[in-house]
């Protein structure tokens, strides 16, 4: 009489407990959540860690030239204490655009590795194409940036000086964005604009 294999349990947790080779399947998922979260955590920080106003300073390409002109802005002393660092301005907050930023960012990566805007001259000849690049990414994403801290919804009209005023109201009922109006906040506009460059 041949031996009669038992059959194997169904289920869920049957198979959660069923061997690999040498590991049960709960072992492995068990493994893959934890890797998962030290992954994450790790990716996470790094995205972080390169948010940080250090971070965006540490060539001399930003130091030199666009840090020192921030440095005189509203946006670093104000009466306030609030500083916006450059990541506050040119990565939006979200998950999602967040990666999408930084994945553009890499053309400034590829920037720096070969050198294109290494001097001042490379820099200031370069300044137009930038700032363009910028400006443009910023209409398309509505200033999501600047709304993470301003929104013209929150801004108390009757305290703002009269012309400020009137802009805003005017911005909220057009629907106008708020690099229309706001070019070179932070940083000098190029010598070389041309008519087309003003949004105002």
């Amino acid at each position: 009489m041949a031996e009669q294999t038992p059959e194997p349990k169904k289920g869920l947790l049957a198979r959660l407990k069923k061997p690999s080779s040498t590991l049960s399947l709960g072992a492995l998922l068990l493994m893959g959540f934890v890797g998962g979260v030290f992954f994450w955590g790790g990716f996470n920080t790094v995205m972080e860690w390169t948010n940080t106003e250090k971070f965006c300073i540490g060539c001399h390409e930003m130091y030199d030239n666009v840090y020192t002109e921030y440095k005189e802005t509203i946006h670093y002393n104000n009466r306030t204490g609030v500083r916006a660092v450059c990541s506050d301005c040119h990565v939006p907050r979200e998950w999602g655009p967040k990666m999408v930023r930084k994945i553009q960012a890499s053309r400034e990566v590829w920037g720096k590795l070969t050198g294109t805007i290494n001097t001042r001259e490379k820099f200031e000849a370069k300044r137009l194409e930038l700032s363009r690049r910028e400006w443009k990414r910023m209409l398309a994403n509505d200033s999501l940036e600047c709304r993470n801290c301003h929104g013209l919804v929150y801004m108390d009209l009757e305290a703002q000086a009269s012309r400020a005023a009137r802009q805003h109201a005017r911005a909220k009922e057009d629907g106008t964005t708020c690099i229309v109006c706001h070019q070179g906040i932070a940083h000098q506009l190029s010598d070389d604009m041309e008519d087309e460059d003003y949004f105002n």
